[in-house]
């Protein structure tokens, strides 16, 4: 229920982390250190301190709505923070040694706009209000185009940056125009009031189903759904990789967040409207993002087109939710969605991890080929390439394999057999060029100029542990999907 008082403690970690991008902007402003490890290690320290925040919250039962319904917390928020928060620690780890060769670290810019994205992310997450949504999602934004070409002099990183300002830009138009046709239609900018005026059936209908259009555009391009694809292959390959770490994990997760509470808390009411439109999306992106993966001999490009596809099996987990007078099985439906994003992310940031891994001082890895003969060279680096792309592939029995089985599931309660049989064949065609890079990677002679794979214990630790729990998650995914399906079912609307 809204509260009209102002409540700063529920914004606990929103604050916090404010305070320390302040701060660590003034310390980088004194810091001579070339490496910029002091700016590094507070960025460190200030993730750490929000995820303990954000779970002694969530330990405590803390909820609730303050700032006059705009800012929200709830068991979703306090489970996609804490996820967002380790996707970008996870992120800053791999990255640092390919940030540091590639001077991406002279000016200090790279972990304040990091946190900056991040605080975006969190106001997204924690949106009870049109309002605040665009808010979140404009200050993420603005911080991802200026990481994109944090490489000044770097022309196919700028043409990135241009990329996704431009359709960027066209994205957040369209989210703003279908936001003002459900204001214009319901009286209302709080999701809360919204979703009662439709039940009440006092909206205007036609103007609602027009701005669900574009809200559902808007929100396709955030999630990179086909046919707002476009920009996600090229700004994956042209943005410098670790930025592309930063941009294709946590933002994930936050556009997910802002999915959830605009068509599921906000305008559930109107499920038979937007249902068929996410139906429409997610078999396009799975048709054209496993098909145009094959012909891809770039990794980064394979990876984009893989997320498209990826995002395909979200929104079929999204569109077989709000079955009518079955509360039960919309929770499992969007549990099973929620799970399948956590997993997802936690497997870009393995694969990307590998890539800045091999990456080294004038050497970029992102052919397929720089992977050849990685057994000989680290049969362990091989192994956790193997488990990742198992994983994507939805090969038992690591945790894609659950991911998919749990959407196909939910697909099949809501009575969608048909999609779910689609869904395995794309799956199945998917399957081949993961297979083709454990090939390149097991069965093809490493190049002769192949140098050692340099890594400081940090990055090893994190890669181990990432792929690791590939596997663990696999064999043990009840705990989980259990936290997923607890935070749908008391923090949304079903």
């Amino acid at each position: 229920m809204m509260q009209s008082q102002i409540d700063f403690a529920l914004a606990t970690p929103e604050i916090l982390l404010l305070v320390f991008g302040l701060a660590i902007l003034l310390v980088d402003a004194v810091s001579n250190h070339p490496e910029r490890k002091p700016t590094f290690l507070l960025t460190m320290l200030a993730l750490g301190v929000l995820t303990v925040v954000s779970a002694v919250q969530w330990k405590n039962g803390v909820a609730g709505s303050t700032f006059n319904g705009l800012y929200v917390t709830d068991e979703l928020s306090h489970l996609l923070k804490i996820a967002s928060y380790i996707a970008v620690g996870a992120t800053l780890v791999y990255g640092r040694v390919y940030a540091q060769v590639r001077d991406m670290l002279k000016g200090g810019e790279l972990y304040v706009l990091t946190l900056f994205a991040l605080l975006g992310q969190m106001v997204m997450i924690s949106s009870g209000n049109l309002i605040s949504i665009y808010l979140g999602l404009e200050l993420m934004s603005l911080a991802l185009y200026a990481l994109i070409a944090l490489r000044r002099d770097d022309v196919v990183a700028t043409e990135a940056a241009m990329k996704y300002f431009v359709l960027g830009a066209l994205a957040s138009g369209f989210l703003l125009y279908g936001m003002s046709m459900v204001y214009g239609a319901t009286g209302h900018l709080d999701l809360a009031e919204v979703s009662k005026v439709i039940a009440a059936g006092k909206a205007e209908k036609m103007a609602l189903v027009f701005g669900i259009v574009f809200l559902v555009s808007g929100l396709a391009f955030k999630l990179g759904a086909v046919p707002f694809h476009m920009w996600v292959p090229d700004v994956y390959q042209g943005s410098p990789t670790a930025v592309t770490l930063i941009l294709g994990g946590a933002p994930k997760l936050a556009a997910f967040a802002i999915t959830l509470r605009l068509l599921v808390d906000g305008l559930h009411g109107l499920a038979a409207d937007w249902q068929p439109m996410l139906m429409i999306l997610a078999v396009l992106s799975l048709a054209i993002g496993n098909l145009t993966a094959i012909a891809q001999t770039n990794f980064k490009r394979m990876l984009a087109y893989s997320t498209i596809s990826h995002m395909g099996f979200v929104l079929l987990g999204l569109m077989s939710g709000s079955v009518a007078g079955k509360p039960e099985l919309s929770s499992a439906a969007y549990g099973a969605s929620l799970f399948y994003m956590l997993t997802y992310v936690l497997t870009t940031l393995a694969s990307f991890g590998i890539v800045l891994l091999l990456s080294r001082q004038g050497f970029e890895c992102e052919q397929i080929n720089d992977l050849k003969g990685l057994n000989r060279r680290s049969p362990w680096h091989a192994a956790i390439v193997l488990l990742l792309m198992f994983s994507l592939a939805g090969i038992p029995p690591l945790v894609g394999f659950y991911a998919k089985l749990a959407v196909l599931q939910a697909l099949i309660s809501a009575g969608h057999v048909t999609l779910a049989v689609i869904a395995v064949l794309f799956s199945l065609i998917g399957a081949f060029y993961y297979l083709r890079v454990v090939k390149v990677v097991y069965f093809d002679e490493p190049e002769a100029n192949a140098a050692p794979i340099v890594a400081t214990a940090g990055q090893r630790g994190l890669l181990s542990i990432n792929g690791a729990m590939m596997l663990v998650l696999g064999l043990l995914p009840g705990g989980l999907m259990a936290l997923c399906v607890q935070a749908i079912r008391s923090s949304l609307s079903l």
